[in-house]
């Protein structure tokens, strides 16, 4: 199944998985920055709505959580670092207040299309076929969609 969304291609390559790319109009060093500094996350990641981040310990092992506030709602999602390798790959749990107790593991990895363009490729790994499905459905492409455009107007800028 391939699901394209704006310019994210969204794929599930296994009953537990799904895998997503994306090429933005920088180069790695910006794009990285984008994803490992606070005050930009905060500008792009909730779909571009106001983001509050409760916790950013940006290590193996640290804790992130985020709250976004969208139309009168709040919405947290957290996790912990499980690798990083800077300007190349993070390695994270995430977990959804929206679903509760059901975490995926988070791959992404930052690929220099060596013209100025970074490639982002993320795959999440569900414990449950169930699980990931309840993930689609969530709307987190939509979302997704909206936050890398958000996250092009931060490039951009």
């Amino acid at each position: 199944m391939t699901t394209p969304h704006a310019t994210v291609a969204v794929t599930t390559p296994s009953d537990r998985e799904i895998h997503i790319e994306r090429v933005f109009g920088a180069p790695v060093d910006r794009v990285w920055a984008a994803h490992s500094e606070p005050d930009l996350l905060a500008r792009w990641w909730g779909r571009g709505n106001r983001v509050d981040i409760e916790k950013f310990e940006f290590e193996r092992g640290g804790h992130w959580r985020f709250v976004e506030h969208s139309d009168g709602e709040t919405h947290g999602f957290e996790g912990r670092f499980r690798e990083i390798t800077p300007k190349e790959r993070i390695v994270q749990t995430f977990e959804w207040d929206g679903m509760p107790g059901y975490v995926s593991i988070d791959t992404a990895t930052f690929v220099d299309l060596g013209d100025g363009r970074t490639k982002i490729v993320t795959d999440s790994l569900f414990y449950t076929t169930e699980e990931r499905d309840g993930m689609l459905q969530s709307g987190m492409a939509d979302g997704l969609s909206a936050s890398y455009a958000a996250l092009d107007r931060l490039l951009a800028a």
